[in-house]
């Protein structure tokens, strides 16, 4: 990093959860983090149930796909000017936006591998006035990547230690890890599988809220042991890394294929088995791939959950679980954080993705850069 970037840097990021867009506002000092200021878009309720809908295979695609890019592209454009009015910060002051977009299909493993993020990175700049960054993930794909995950770049600079063996551990929608080993050895991450996709879907349906708060309602129930082995035995939580996924994978359908065969089992007793799931999975991640892993820094919506938290920690009794807060990086915003400083990376020609981790034959400079007003003042 350059130690004397004063400049600010706008991140904005929409999960799989699709659950809000997270903006933040920060400055890389001395490779460090300086979180300016915040602010979480809540998507219009119509929208977000056109995006969720999307991600799924279905009819008249292009056109759907075509006027939600509009309309996704609007929102971020308005969580980016909130932000900055409740900052009190005018867009001059910002360097760059990055925005992640919305993943709307994200298909690694096809016969010819592709990954699709939405939101108009031309409205965003043209209705901001500032200089957008996207589309980071494609050109990892074309040099051979998966296109995912790409935080873990971020964490190796932020959280790497020459003494500890080290894991970040996001969970959003879909939860990933970072495994940071001490010293100058490769960094190695991957998609684990579901985060709170599965949880957050099946509250919606059965209690009629956008998620579990607290995992309250999952602690009342009880693991159901026959479906949690099924549910583990999905090929994917044994192949090999790299690998990444989503919710065009882990959703609703996939997991009613199995539940369907369990007519037996309440619903409050397979939220619980989800949490299992979730807890089970990232530890069985972590356990093959670092089991001497030392500390493992948590962030992402899944660190709320202390149902989830504790049966992680379950998981990997002899590993020392905290919030990533403790390294100055509030847990709920590492992820636009990290597309700030993706957007930052590519504006000096750096690479923002990490081989060792997507797959990638090469180092790349992500994104494309959508210029901003030709009158602002830089």
């Amino acid at each position: 990093m350059h130690p004397e970037d004063a400049n600010i840097y706008l991140g904005l990021m929409s999960g799989t959860s699709v659950d809000g867009i997270d903006a933040a506002l920060v400055r890389f000092p001395a490779n460090d983090i300086e979180l300016v200021a915040t602010y979480n878009h809540a998507w219009p309720a119509p929208l977000q149930r056109q995006l969720q809908n999307l991600t799924t295979p279905g009819d008249n695609e292009i056109d759907r796909l075509g006027e939600l890019d509009l309309l996704a592209a609007d929102e971020f454009a308005s969580a980016a000017q909130a932000l900055l009015a409740r900052a009190n910060i005018s867009p001059s002051a910002v360097t760059a936006i990055g925005s992640h977009g919305q993943t709307i299909r994200h298909r690694p493993d096809a016969k010819n591998p592709f990954t699709l993020q939405i939101g108009d990175p031309n409205r965003i700049a043209e209705q901001t006035g500032i200089t957008t960054v996207a589309d980071f993930r494609r050109r990892d794909m074309a040099a051979g990547g998966e296109g995912a995950p790409l935080a873990p770049a971020l964490h190796s600079a932020l959280f790497g230690s020459n003494e500890q063996q080290r894991c970040i551990l996001n969970i959003g929608g879909i939860a990933n890890i970072t495994l940071l080993p001490a010293g100058q050895a490769a960094v190695a991450g991957f998609d684990t599988g579901p985060g709170n996709c599965l949880l957050d879907s099946w509250a919606a349906q059965h209690i009629h809220m956008p998620f579990d708060k607290d995992g309250a309602w999952g602690a009342t129930g009880k693991v159901h042991p026959a479906l949690l082995k099924q549910l583990l035995a999905d090929s994917y939580f044994s192949r090999l890394p790299p690998k990444s996924t989503g919710r065009e994978y882990f959703n609703l359908a996939w997991l009613e294929e199995l539940t369907g065969q369990h007519p037996e089992i309440t619903a409050v007793d397979i939220q619980a088995t989800l949490v299992a799931l979730t807890a089970q999975s990232i530890g069985c991640a972590i356990k093959a791939t670092t089991p001497d892993c030392q500390q493992l820094l948590v962030c992402g919506g899944g660190v709320h959950n202390p149902v989830l938290m504790t049966q992680l920690q379950q998981e990997l009794p002899a590993c020392h679980i905290e919030s990533t807060r403790r390294y100055g990086a509030d847990p709920d915003w590492v992820e636009a954080i990290a597309f700030a400083w993706l957007a930052r990376q590519t504006l000096l020609g750096l690479s923002g993705n990490l081989p060792s981790v997507t797959g990638a034959r090469h180092p790349v400079i992500l994104g494309g850069i959508y210029q901003g007003s030709l009158t602002a003042t830089r």
